[in-house]
């Protein structure tokens, strides 16, 4: 067996989503045509989630969480629930690698706050049949509202103000999901991205900002939101590139943000994207300055369902040791398999393969 972590990340995690079961997409476009009611809904929803938690359970992982069952999008449908945040139709949808998603955008509308939040509730049913099991919860980062948001100036004319409301917001949220009971919580940020190519610097450039400025103010935003967690809450981080039916919308390594990411970030744990060759090398990985960050290495993709050379992978976490220690390195898929609804093309056999293929990596590289 692995040489167990007691402490999430775990040697053998995942990111977060996962494939929506036909029933239940069956059943989110009877409540969208009015043939069932919110509460029927809900109640395939818990019915869904207690089957996706037995199964993490019986491939052998540590963490659960809820697939993000109840959602369409990894991101949209928590930031929409915050006060002051809806959700708008929009022209188009966001642009990926040869496929687009929906027409929706978010849009900061009035004073961004948390008063209450329905996931809370879906966090607490998760919590309750996690039994033994760690209840992993993933929400999107304050990043994703403060660059990718549309906000009316009416409301926020100097963007500083803004800034400032989501970092007391998310530390309101924090303490919400603690006071449920939640120890394992994940910020999910494609936000970093945007630091990791030239046309990504061409984005920032147009909002008339500095990526070296702008990359420090990420960071503050991450840092002043957590800086009040309990200290027995464990708080990571994933970035990524984009990921909606097996195609991304961003390249290129870590290198230009890596002192930022890896040495200027207090979360306890980072979970990266390294499944192929729009990642980059492991070599920004030399800034991590402290002994206490778990590095989740995301070897294994979650966009195709054809399993990895398990010796290649064992070769590139031993790569990736040449720049921190074997004991900081934890493995995962890339990302989630299904950031929004419609999920990534593989089929949840090959899902589960996926797991099951991490885990038994992990088991014969820390045993």
């Amino acid at each position: 067996m692995t040489k167990l972590i007691t402490k999430a990340p775990f040697r053998a995690d995942h990111v977060g989503s996962f494939l929506r079961p036909e029933r239940l997409k069956e059943a989110r476009l009877k409540k969208q045509n009015g043939e069932i009611s919110a509460e029927q809904l809900r109640l395939v929803e818990n019915e869904e989630i207690i089957r996706l938690v037995q199964k993490q359970k019986e491939v052998g992982l540590q963490a659960v969480t809820d697939g993000e069952f109840r959602r369409s999008w990894w991101h949209f449908d928590f930031l929409a629930g915050l006060d002051g945040v809806e959700l708008y139709q929009a022209e188009s949808g966001i642009q990926f690698h040869g496929v687009q998603t929906k027409p929706l955008g978010l849009k900061v509308s009035g004073k961004v706050d948390f008063t209450s939040h329905p996931m809370i509730e879906d966090y607490k049913f998760l919590h309750e049949i996690a039994g033994d099991h760690v209840a992993k919860y993933t929400i999107p980062s304050p990043n994703m509202l403060f660059f990718r948001g549309s906000i009316e100036e009416a409301v926020y004319p100097d963007h500083s103000v803004l800034f400032e409301d989501l970092i007391v917001t998310y530390q309101k949220v924090i303490q919400a999901f603690y006071d449920a009971g939640c120890r394992y919580l994940q910020l999910d940020d494609t936000a970093w991205a945007v630091f990791f190519s030239e046309a990504g610097h061409k984005q920032i450039a147009a909002r008339g900002q500095e990526p070296e400025t702008l990359a420090k103010l990420f960071a503050r935003a991450i840092n002043e939101s957590i800086a009040n967690k309990p200290e027995d809450m464990v708080i990571t981080m994933h970035i990524c590139r984009g990921n909606f039916k097996s195609t991304y919308t961003a390249s290129g390594g870590y290198d230009n943000a890596a002192k930022t990411i890896f040495g200027g970030l207090d979360v306890d744990g980072l979970f990266l994207e390294f499944d192929d060759e729009r990642s980059g090398g492991f070599e920004p990985l030399r800034y991590v300055n402290r002994s206490d960050l778990q590095v989740v290495l995301g070897l294994v993709t979650s966009k195709y369902g054809e399993l990895e050379n398990p010796e290649n992978i064992k070769a590139r976490i031993k790569e990736a040791s040449e720049y921190i220690g074997l004991d900081q390195i934890c493995l995962s898929p890339q990302c989630g398999f299904a950031s929004t609804e419609e999920g990534n093309l593989l089929t949840e056999e090959q899902q589960w393969g996926k797991v099951s293929h991490v885990i038994k990596i992990a088991e014969e590289v820390w045993n």
